[in-house]
């Protein structure tokens, strides 16, 4: 449980990352009048990522670990982290944990976004399945799957709405 912990641990840790590098992008895009959409379910999304890592770690602390799930999710986790960070640094500027739009800017098509259109959701749904499975935390698994599921289909949706003003 240790090393589930720590795991556990690095991931926020690699959340206060994202959470610098959002705010100084946040600053860079309001400073070339960037414009935020959809604000309204930003708070959600916080405790929402947030109760993963916490549930992660009550439930594991009541499973076991088991070696063939345990060690095929986490590679399923740190490939995640890979394609997460391929598009924060594919997205430069443009990447932020909320959505705002630099008027002007164009819609990125390159990196990962040349395969799909929200390349960041499949890291975090990946994530969501395979951190909690790494410890056999099934129900955090599922709960937080279900839940993103619900706050995906608005976040796309308000995604969606923000590209199009790109091209209006």
């Amino acid at each position: 449980m240790l090393a589930y912990t720590l795991l556990i641990a690095a991931v926020a840790v690699e959340r206060v990352a994202e959470l610098v590098v959002s705010q100084r992008n946040l600053k860079w895009s309001r400073a070339h009048g960037g414009v935020e959409f959809g604000a309204g379910h930003y708070p959600v999304m916080v405790v929402l990522h947030t109760g993963l890592l916490v549930g992660c770690l009550l439930e594991a602390a009541h499973r076991e670990f088991i070696p063939a799930l345990g060690w095929s999710m986490f590679a399923v986790a740190v490939a995640a982290q890979v394609l997460r960070w391929w598009c924060i640094t594919t997205l430069g500027h443009q990447w932020n944990t909320r959505v705002v739009v630099v008027p002007n800017a164009g819609r990125v098509t390159r990196g990962p976004y040349r395969l799909f259109s929200h390349p960041n959701y499949v890291a975090v749904v990946a994530e969501g399945i395979a951190l909690p499975l790494v410890h056999s935390a099934w129900i955090t698994a599922l709960v937080f799957t279900a839940a993103n599921a619900v706050l995906l289909w608005v976040r796309i949706s308000v995604e969606n709405k923000a590209l199009e003003s790109l091209t209006a």
